[in-house]
């Protein structure tokens, strides 16, 4: 009877040949059962359950490191009941331990007795005690994708060669498996990014303000990134960057918050410089602000032809992941596209706005060449005629339609100046309000009605009197588009008490049209109670000022 192996060396050639062929049966159906998983989570939990098995280990785990190869992205175990593994509680990240020198090590790690070895100290600190321990890397071509090991074989012995050659296998299938998950996670990310970007581009072209356009911009950024806000900035008057739209699930203050030049995020952005923060609560570039109450941050800005434009800050929740490097470049790709659309956008509106100053320098010449030139000779056969009549009511009759003339003459002189004056010219609200007016007589064919109430140049703030003429500009629209309206009664009035007892201004646009059909689009109204709300004001409807109170009324209102 030959002498039995001393612990620890490998059999001898025969057993070792005839326990590999035991195995190979099961490691050939564990790769077939591997290979048909779809969703990854699954298919590691798997691989873990099937080298467990085939090596005699009690405990079997995968740890998938992230994408920058900083920690571990997800990590798998089998063996561990729900109380230990709660009780582990954290993925184990320490780059010292011996799960970080397979992270950095291209090789098998194979200590006889872990609690010997010096890195067992990386070790989750609730793992159940153990002796032997195999960690072999997950390598596709080259790139370490993370790791899988296996503690305490059931007999008490370390792991061998044969061991080591089945969990190497399950290891190279773990690396197709996590490298596939990641090209088709990859794939329908830059899918969803590239949808995303035709969104907004396919939006800011079909019309609409600006401010509709960053706000597109906001909405899209968040809900592509996963992150819990989106903000979009663009350079502030005295410098620094304005928050100018905000897309957030919650109602926030933060529209209107300007952030100073002196910042040092800023200042990157305006140089043109994308910026990423792990956590906003602690970084020194970020001053007191909106930011602050968020986590991770990624901030790119909106460049176009080397001009900064302005910026997106795109924030999540505290303890979320930060942004990987896939993520990041999609950001800036959307950035930059997003900075295009928007310009294409606005070289339309400029268009249109051609358009309109062209036409209305046209109706100003006819005013001024045909209609006063009639009006002079008219005037001036009157005055003729008022000489050569005896009889003393007839004289003063003509006379009097001769000052009726002078006047209406007089007030076609104003509409011709009025019509000539550039739309960049600084005005009050009130003068803001007349514009918008002026502008949508062209398409309604008549000339809205309109009166003013109260203060209105000097109490309205400008945050609030751009979301104002923004609402009116949206209501004139839906008035045209689709109500049909053939009378538009508009009221700006600043003395109104808000239902909260402090004052505000009110915008009321009536008009007789066909109201609001059930089912009918409500894209329009939704923006006039996101441009109230953010402002802290509201946006109702009621009955319009046709028979019968068709039509409808919209009450927009904020304070000051």
């Amino acid at each position: 009877m030959p002498p039995a192996p001393p612990p620890g060396s490998l059999p001898s050639r025969p057993e070792a040949s005839a326990e590999l062929l035991a195995r190979v049966p099961k490691l050939l159906d564990a790769m077939r059962s591997v290979g048909s998983g779809l969703e990854l989570h699954t298919t590691l939990h798997r691989i873990c359950e099937t080298a467990a098995d085939l090596a005699h280990a009690r405990y079997a785990a995968i740890g998938v490191v992230d994408e920058d190869g900083d920690g571990l992205a997800d990590f798998v175990h089998h063996g561990l009941d729900d109380v230990t593994a709660r009780r582990i509680g954290h993925r184990p990240e320490d780059r010292k331990s011996l799960l970080g020198a397979l992270i950095r090590g291209p090789e098998p790690v194979r200590p006889t007795d872990v609690s010997e070895d010096r890195r067992s100290r990386g070790l989750p600190e609730h793992l159940p005690p153990t002796r032997g321990f195999l960690g072999v890397p997950i390598r596709v071509q080259g790139e370490i994708f993370g790791h899988l090991y296996l503690t305490d074989k059931h007999a008490g012995e370390p792991f061998d060669d044969h061991d080591l050659a089945m969990v190497r296998v399950l290891a190279a299938e773990a690396g197709i498996a996590i490298g596939n998950a990641r090209l088709h996670e990859a794939a329908q990310q830059r899918e969803r990014w590239i949808d995303g970007s035709v969104a907004v581009t396919t939006a800011l072209l079909a019309g609409g303000d600006t401010d509709d356009a960053l706000q597109i911009v906001a909405e899209q950024a968040r809900r592509l990134s996963g992150a819990a806000a989106g903000f979009v900035l663009l350079p502030a008057d005295g410098g620094g960057l304005e928050i100018v739209a905000v897309d957030a699930p919650h109602p926030t203050n933060a529209l209107g918050t300007v952030l100073p030049p002196e910042t040092g995020i800023v200042a990157e952005l305006l140089a043109g410089r994308p910026a990423f923060v792990d956590d906003a609560a602690t970084d020194p570039r970020l001053e007191a602000g909106p930011a602050r109450s968020y986590g991770p941050v990624m901030l790119v800005p909106l460049c176009r032809d080397g001009k900064v434009l302005g910026g997106l800050a795109l924030p999540r929740s505290r303890g979320d992941r930060p942004f990987t490097r896939t993520e990041r470049a999609l950001g800036e790709r959307f950035a930059s596209q997003a900075a295009l659309a928007l310009t294409m956008a606005e070289a339309q509106r400029d268009r249109e706005r051609l358009a309109v100053y062209e036409d209305r320098d046209r109706i100003a010449r006819d005013l001024h060449d045909l209609v006063i030139q009639r009006l002079f000779a008219t005037g001036m056969m009157l005055e003729s005629a008022q000489r050569r009549s005896a009889v003393p009511e007839v004289r003063d009759g003509v006379g009097g339609a001769v000052e009726e003339l002078d006047v209406t003459i007089q007030e076609i002189r104003s509409a011709i100046f009025a019509l000539q004056q550039p739309a960049e010219a600084p005005a009050g609200l009130r003068t803001r309000v007349l514009r918008e007016i002026t502008m949508a007589a062209a398409p309604l064919g008549f000339t809205p009605a309109h009166r003013f109430v109260g203060p209105v140049d000097t109490a309205v703030g400008d945050l609030t009197a751009k979301n104002l003429i923004a609402a009116l500009r949206e209501t004139l629209s839906n008035a045209f588009r689709h109500a049909h309206a053939s009378r538009i009664e508009v009221v700006v009035d600043a003395s109104v008490t808000l239902r909260d007892g402090g004052p505000g201004v009110r915008l009321t646009v009536a008009d007789d049209g066909v109201g609001i059909p059930e089912g009918g689009r409500r894209s329009g109204l939704r923006n006039l109670e996101r441009r109230a709300e953010a402002v802290g004001g509201t946006s109702r409807l009621g009955p319009g000022i046709g028979a019968d109170g068709t039509g409808t009324t919209v009450l927009w209102e904020a304070p000051y």
